[in-house]
This record gives structure tokens, C-alpha cells and sequence, in this order.
């Protein structure tokens, strides 16, 4: 009697178990599937070689691209601040910021976010990243209470709640790290929670956060590959080997859009194509040569014709969506007659009949150096190379990893470099004009120094209303829109090729090549 008892408890007990695993009750602390067969999986072929997944030294794979990690603060889409982790902040003084925080954000581990989590990253995001300490310049973090956080700057600094933007002060538990503060196991509030990273392979795995205080998240998992070539990214969405990546080569892009089940959008991003100019070279170191070449580069026709409409012509620095954007700068439209008044007019005249230019017995020969990881680099450079050939400039295009040209940067030995900037990591003019065109600027690779600019951007840092910053700012913009030390060709676009079978992705306008969505989903 008693056995048939037993038996009819663990045969009720069996169907409980199976009852609830059908039904979803049971929790594994991961995606919500009953076999890998229904797991919603995105595999992403990453533009970059994944080097890191510490958000205190990665740049944006892990917090754009893998939503594992979030910052305090977000931009709205014409880049203006909004509230992220922290829901408010406000200027109590010169030197003092109040920041409050969302009460309703758990860590991956179930641990709720607190004022001391945070001012533990920001802390920690100071003493491993040279530049996110210089950008805050915080003297103390005091916590108020569970949801406030008090900051002191070390001098004014209105650009700070900017800064609690950049990715790299994101915010994590502090069980992430060991007894040395290195990551051991990355614990955020982002959508998405971090499973693995094979550093031979460069593929990076995160998995759904189902208790994400953002909302409802699409996927179960994304495996993030990264994908440095344009070509492998091209060939492996249309062999099926991911079903989502950025950049493939822009010729490319009509064709591949037309296959079935691919499909293809083109944006633009908060990035400029920028050529630096070497003005230690003599040269270059005449503003109506930069001048000329500026007016010489037919910006339309590359845009069209190059970059095949990924992008737009660039006037100044920043985009004309911007908050604070000069709007009375337009892109310099190709003009060779005036582009040669200009070089003769600065003594540069071709004597012996031969196309090129020369001076004092010089030749006006120069070398273009830029690198093919970005697909419109290339063939931009070259695009380039012909236009200046018929105002008698001769320029030969150099194909290099990105590494030698930092090394040739740093020799000296370069005349022009063609690269794309991100131009609102830190969504404020302050951290680009400052880093660009100031003297003592950390990239102001072509050693530009204007004292006039110089002081506007040093009177900027004693204004905390935003409009008087601002006016400030657009009188720099326009004084080195005619210096032009920095020639801005176009501004930033991507390519986004994805499966069909991938729904909900929305563009933001304010990535940094691009972002993931959380409400992104397969339909299957």
C-alpha cells in the first residue's frame, strides 16, 4: 500500500516538473527557451577586432554593440542630454554636480544599483583611463544617500555631465572585478548580460536580461564576431554565416541589396572623414594652400560617386543636426579656378610645363596616407589624388595599417592623412574643438596653434549658459573653416546589411557606427 502511495507521489511530482518547465516556470537564469532550437540568436560580424570587454578601456563594443553595459547619461537625437542611469543632475555651484539616480535598475547578478556602484566605476574608470580622468577632472564623489551622488570638480567644468556619456565611464557591480580592481566577470544593467569572450577568436557571446529595467528585450542571445576586412564582412551575411554587420564594401551595397533575403540601410553618424595636414611642412603650412585643396575636392561627386550616397558633404566639424552647430557653414564646393588663383598666389606655378606645380625649385608633391579597415578610405584617397592633379598637385595615396600611420604621425614623416573621427563620444563642441584646434589639443595631429582660437575655446570654460558657450564655440568653428588646417571632406556614413529575417532595428542617430537595439528581434 505504502509503495503505491510512493509511486502515485512521484509519478503526481514527475508531472508537476514537466508541467512547469512547459509552461516556462522554471528559470534558469537565462534566455527562456525549451530547446537551442528556439533560442532567438543574432550573430553580428563586428567591424573591429574585439580587444577588450572591460567598459573602463572599450571604447563601444560593449556598451554599443553588446548592451551589457550603460552610462548615466544618453543623448536625445539632435545630441542634446538625457537622462540615462541617472535621471536628473544639476550645477550647485562652480565646482559642484548633484546626480540622481533610477531606483528601479538591477545588476545582472539581481543586486540593486546604488549611488555607491556608481561612484565605485566612476572611480575606478578615473585610475585606469588617462583620458576619461583628464575630461572629468573630479577632485571628490560623495554619496549622499542610496540614489544621490555629490561630484566636485577640480575646476569648473560644464562639459561633465557630457563626459558621463562616453562609454567608457559605464556602469558596473563591483563584484565584476577582483581583489586588484582587473574584470573578472562582467556584471552591468544593460539589456543584454555577458556569457563569454574568447580573446583566440575574437568572438564575444551575451545572453537576454530579462529583468532589464528598460523593458522587454528581443533576443535570447547575440554572439558578436569581430570582422576587421569589409570583404569577409560582405561574404560572410551573404553566405549566411551572421545576420548583421556594418560596412561592407560601398559598391557593393545596391548589389547585395538586392539579393533576396538581405536587405540593406544607409545613415549617417556622428563621424567626419577628416584629412589632418602636416603644417610643419613648408608646403602646407600656407593657409591658401590648404585653402586650394579644400576648394579643389569636388565633396558632392565623392559622396556620390565614392561612397555611393553613404554619407554627406562636410562643412564644419560636427553634423548639421547638432545642437550647437554653426549653421551658417556650408561644405567648400569645387572651384578650380579659384583653387589655382589661390596657389599662384602663393607663389606655387608650374615652370617646366610637366602638370605639377613647383616653388624655389620644389616640386608640390605630397603623400596621402589613410587605411582600408573603413571601406571608403581607399578609394576616397585616390578619388582625391585625381582631383588635385588638375590644379598641379601631385599626390600619391599610401594604404597603410592604422598603426604605421600613428608611428609616421609621430616621426614627422607624413604630409596628408585621410581618416574618419567620431565627433560625439562626449556630446558637447567643447571635447572636439579643444582636442582638435587648440594648441596643446591631444589631436591636433597637424600642430595647428591660433592664439584667437585658443583663447575663445579658454573663455568657453568660465560660461555655464549654454548659449553664450556656444556662440563662442561657432566663432571657432568659423575661424578654422577658413584656415582650414583640417580639411573636412564628408560626414560619416554606414552601411547596415542585416537578414531579412531581423526585425525592429531602429537606427540611433547618435552611435558610433551603430547600436544595437534592445527591441530587436528574428522572426522565424
Amino acid at each position: 500500500m505504502y509503495r503505491k502511495k510512493a509511486d502515485s507521489f512521484l509519478l503526481m511530482a514527475m508531472l508537476m516538473v514537466v508541467a512547469m518547465a512547459i509552461s516556462g516556470c522554471l528559470d534558469s537564469g537565462k534566455a527562456d527557451v525549451s530547446n537551442e532550437s528556439d533560442v532567438k540568436e543574432l550573430t553580428i560580424g563586428e567591424m573591429w577586432d574585439i580587444e577588450s570587454i572591460d567598459p573602463a578601456e572599450d571604447m563601444k563594443v560593449i556598451c554599443e554593440k553588446a548592451l551589457v553595459v550603460e552610462t548615466l547619461v544618453t543623448t536625445n537625437e539632435d545630441f542634446s542630454l538625457a537622462p540615462g542611469l541617472a535621471t536628473s543632475w544639476q550645477q550647485l555651484d562652480n565646482n559642484t554636480w548633484e546626480f540622481k539616480l533610477r531606483k528601479d535598475v538591477k545588476f545582472h547578478d539581481g543586486t540593486n544599483m546604488t549611488a555607491e556602484d556608481v561612484k565605485f566605476s566612476l572611480d575606478r574608470a578615473i585610475s585606469r583611463n588617462v583620458n576619461v580622468a583628464s575630461m572629468l577632472n573630479i577632485k571628490s564623489i560623495e554619496v549622499k544617500d542610496n540614489y544621490t551622488l555629490l561630484i566636485k570638480t577640480a575646476d569648473l567644468n560644464t562639459m561633465l555631465p557630457a563626459v558621463l556619456h562616453y562609454p567608457c565611464t559605464a556602469i558596473i557591480n563591483r563584484n565584476s572585478v577582483d581583489e586588484n580592481g582587473d574584470l573578472i566577470k562582467l556584471i552591468s544593467t544593460g539589456p543584454y548580460m555577458f556569457e563569454s569572450f574568447d580573446e583566440q577568436t575574437n568572438v564575444l557571446t551575451v545572453v537576454k536580461n530579462k529583468n532589464w529595467w528598460g523593458g522587454k528585450v528581443g533576443l535570447d542571445r547575440m554572439v558578436i564576431k569581430g570582422m576587421p576586412d569589409p570583404n569577409t564582412r560582405a561574404i560572410a551575411i551573404e553566405s549566411g554565416d551572421i545576420d548583421f554587420t556594418v560596412d561592407v564594401p560601398y559598391s557593393e551595397t545596391d548589389r547585395i541589396d538586392a539579393l533576396e533575403g538581405i536587405n540593406v540601410e544607409k545613415h549617417v553618424e556622428p563621424r567626419v572623414y577628416k584629412i589632418d595636414v602636416n603644417l610643419a611642412k613648408d608646403k602646407l603650412n600656407d593657409t591658401r594652400v590648404r585653402q586650394a585643396i579644400s576648394y579643389a575636392i569636388d565633396r558632392d561627386s565623392i559622396v556620390k560617386n565614392v561612397l555611393y550616397n553613404v554619407g554627406e558633404p562636410a562643412a564644419g566639424p560636427f553634423l548639421p543636426n547638432m545642437v550647437w552647430t554653426n549653421k551658417d557653414l556650408e561644405p567648400y564646393k569645387q572651384d578650380y579656378k579659384k583653387a589655382d588663383s589661390l596657389l599662384t598666389e602663393a607663389g606655387w606655378i608650374d615652370t617646366d610645363g610637366d602638370g605639377i606645380r613647383d616653388k624655389d625649385g620644389q616640386k608640390l608633391e605630397l603623400t596621402l596616407m589613410t587605411f582600408s579597415t573603413r571601406p571608403g578610405l581607399p578609394p576616397m584617397a585616390e578619388a582625391i589624388a585625381a582631383q588635385l592633379s588638375k590644379i598641379g598637385i601631385k599626390v600619391t595615396p599610401e594604404v597603410l595599417e592604422y598603426g604605421d600611420i600613428l608611428e609616421r604621425q609621430k616621426e614627422g614623416n607624413w604630409d596628408l592623412s585621410l581618416a574618419p573621427f567620431a565627433i560625439a563620444m562626449v556630446p558637447d563642441p567643447e571635447f572636439i574643438l579643444t582636442n582638435w584646434y587648440s594648441t596643446n589639443g591631444t589631436d591636433n595631429k597637424p600642430g595647428y596653434s591660433n592664439p584667437e582660437v585658443d583663447k575663445l575655446i579658454e573663455e568657453t570654460k568660465g560660461i555655464t549658459n549654454q548659449e553664450e558657450r556656444y556662440a563662442k564655440f561657432n566663432e571657432v568653428e568659423k575661424i578654422v573653416y577658413e584656415e582650414q588646417p583640417m580639411i573636412l571632406v564628408a560626414y560619416y556614413g554606414c552601411d547596415i546589411v542585416k537578414k531579412d529575417t531581423v526585425k525592429g532595428y531602429i537606427f540611433d542617430p547618435t552611435a558610433h557606427d551603430y547600436r544595437i537595439n534592445a527591441g530587436m528581434y528574428i522572426e522565424k
